[in-house]
């Protein structure tokens, strides 16, 4: 959703770090947006770029098989930065050479600029040696015609360069990486110093070009947006709400897979804050009845995906002119499904799983499905929320799932081990909320096990289920650290734990990033 001011576009190559790009741009308060490296340099022109930035990428340019782009983008009288593999590609647009390296180079290194008297704009007001980030197989051996090199580092004798009269930029290594020193210096000058773009992306922005958008499209038609529990479906009911009003009709879906109390949580929320109507509908036999016997983690969220529309498509019925039908899709979740903000794309990310709101839908849908943070990251969605007037406490709250307490119930998902889970839970967040701890830990929970281990409870063998607690914090969702949680409060969520849930035995803290696990288990 462009706002019609500056924009800067991602050609995207493929690259592992695409999202910390669009990201760091849209820190620098200017909107961006990532296209394929298909799209024709026409179509990018209508597009009105301040600015272009090509990314990295896992190919190599001098192999037949590997992915390029419409020279043309170098005559649309824009900025470019090329990363990595976009340097490359850079290079050999302009009749440079790209090699493969004696020694590849993936980490920390340390970058000279060879400009110290009169340094390039891309590096104003920089120390000439700094730390940077590598990750690249192939290096550039001989520059462009009229290119000049600007640093050089150990295993990169041309690691950064510029145009001699127009505002074509190239960098070996990765400025998006919180391990270069002065990587978001680099983007600010190309962004706001080269590109001329002003601070103007801000959630306030954002929110009035939304209403308008969808106060357009939708029209006079009516909107069915589900309620899940999380902030992502609240903020897009107060987007629609403002936008279409009395139109949209909130239906709240209990399938018998949410948290301790969310039902009451959620009505009690929406009706004293929004004043709106909504609607709880309980469905929990009939999505428990389609998850016996289902193991496969995909199959689930196919499952509660296809019956979530089923549900929603009954309920409809009560609604006069129901055309819309409203979800809290974000920007990571179409990544991890496999999907591309650009309808154009060609090159699908890979799957990492689908999402009940995204890979877990159906082929053909009754509704217009409407999805107003598609865009945005998690962060992004806090900020909008906070804008859009939500409670405070509630925009604060740990994400949950779409598919629920199932993809953390590993196994067959059934009642008994639903309670079990959904105590377990409940017992993390309370501890983590006493410990003060809760706005520190982006997200908590608790995963049940499909193992049982051996125990002595009293003067008794045991042998029953096992409870993970997974705390990560995170900015993004798209990568995400384990939190270090205090000994004290450890011992005591699996004391608690163990004391008062039958047939849990034993307690295992989960302490993987991501990469290489994700957030959730299934």
């Amino acid at each position: 959703m462009s706002l019609g001011k500056e924009t800067i576009l991602i050609v995207d190559f493929g690259s592992q770090y695409l999202q910390l790009i669009a990201r760091r741009v849209r820190e620098l308060g200017v909107y961006s947006r990532v296209v394929s490296h298909s799209i024709s340099a026409a179509e990018l022109g209508k597009l009105s770029p301040s600015g272009i930035i090509l990314s990295g990428g896992p190919a190599s340019v001098y192999t037949e098989s590997s992915s390029s782009c419409d020279s043309a983008i170098f005559e649309l009288g824009v900025p470019v930065l090329g990363i990595c593999y976009g340097m490359q590609v850079m290079t050999q647009f302009f009749g440079g050479t790209v090699t493969a390296a004696d020694n590849r180079e993936y980490g920390r290194a340390t970058i000279n600029l060879t400009q110290t008297n009169k340094p390039s704009a891309l590096f104003a007001n920089m120390n000439p040696t700094q730390n940077v980030w590598m990750s690249h197989g192939d290096h550039v051996t001989k520059l462009p015609d009229n290119f000049e090199l600007l640093a050089e580092s150990f295993g990169s004798p041309i690691c950064a360069m510029q145009h001699q009269a127009k505002p074509f930029f190239g960098l070996q290594f990765h400025p998006e990486v919180v391990h270069t020193e002065n990587g978001v210096e680099i983007f600010k000058n190309f962004v706001h110093g080269i590109c001329g773009c002003r601070y103007d992306w801000t959630m306030r922005n954002f929110a009035e070009a939304a209403v308008e958008r969808f106060r357009g499209e939708i029209g006079g038609g009516g909107v069915i947006c589900g309620l899940s529990g999380g902030v992502d479906s609240a903020v897009v009911a107060a987007i629609l709400l403002r936008a279409v009003g009395a139109q949209l009709k909130c239906i709240l879906v209990d399938n018998g897979l949410m948290r301790k109390g969310e039902v009451e949580v959620v009505d009690k929320m929406f009706r004293n804050h929004f004043g709106a109507e909504l609607t709880v509908i309980d469905a929990s036999a009939g999505f428990l009845s389609r998850l016996a016997g289902v193991i496969e983690p995909q199959e689930k969220r196919r499952r509660i995906g296809h019956y979530f529309i089923d549900v929603f498509a009954n309920a409809a019925k009560n609604f006069n002119n129901a055309k819309f039908l409203a979800q809290g899709t974000i920007y990571p979740d179409i990544i991890e499904s496999g999907s591309s903000l650009d309808p154009n794309s060609n090159k699908p990310a890979a799957t990492i799983k689908l999402h009940h709101n995204v890979g877990g839908l159906p082929e053909e849908l009754d509704f217009i499905l409407v999805e107003p943070l598609r865009e945005l990251f998690k962060d992004e969605v806090r900020q909008l929320g906070i804008e859009l007037g939500l409670p405070v406490e509630f925009v604060r709250r740990h994400p949950f799932p779409g598919p629920g307490l199932a993809v953390r119930c590993l196994g067959e998902v059934t009642q008994d081990k639903l309670e079990k889970l959904r105590e377990a839970d409940a017992i993390v967040t309370e501890e983590i909320s006493k410990a003060d701890l809760y706005n520190d830990i982006s997200q908590a929970f608790a995963v049940l096990l499909p193992v049982k281990s051996v125990g002595v409870m009293g003067d008794s063998r045991t042998y029953d289920d096992v409870i993970a607690i997974r705390c990560v914090k995170t900015d993004d969702f798209m990568t995400a650290d384990w939190s270090e949680l205090p000994d004290y409060l450890l011992r005591k969520m699996s004391t608690r734990i163990i004391n008062e849930i039958q047939g849990i035995n034993r307690v295992v803290y989960d302490i993987s990033s991501k990469p290489p696990a994700t957030i959730e288990w299934e």
